[in-house]
């Protein structure tokens, strides 16, 4: 698991504590966010299998990858899916397409990764390249 999952945009939000875009009050955020334009391609940062690939409560359309070594990622409010459950995807494909489903503020990918079950700050695997 290694690099960002954009190609272009910047990051809007970090994991951890943040005032909720909502409601202003702290909140715990258990991902990052990338902001961009709507539709911009969103890419796997790791290869692995796609495990879910639709509709998720909270965070409209989701991507979900299941990468073997207690890795997880997750990509949410897209605009359109483009990796269907079973799908065998490589590091740098095209999963899916910036949007702003769910609970969203503007077009982003809310970036979650898992390491045996729990979150842990993609920031860590966001510097990390591979050589």
């Amino acid at each position: 698991v290694a690099g960002r999952p954009i190609l272009k945009g910047w990051l809007s939000s970090k994991y951890g504590m943040r005032s909720d875009p909502f409601h202003g009050r702290q909140s715990w955020h258990n991902g990052v966010d990338f902001a961009g334009r709507e539709g911009s391609d969103i890419i796997s940062v790791a290869s692995g299998v796609v495990v879910v690939s639709g509709e998720r409560a909270g965070y409209g359309k989701m991507v979900e990858i299941n990468h073997s070594d207690g890795y997880v990622t997750r990509y949410a409010h897209n605009k359109e899916n483009v990796a269907k459950v079973g799908t065998i995807v490589k590091r740098g494909d095209i999963i899916a397409r910036m949007g702003n489903t769910g609970r969203s503020t503007g077009p982003h990918v809310h970036f979650e990764v898992y390491k045996n079950g729990r979150t842990v700050d993609p920031a860590t695997y966001i510097r990390r390249t591979i050589h």
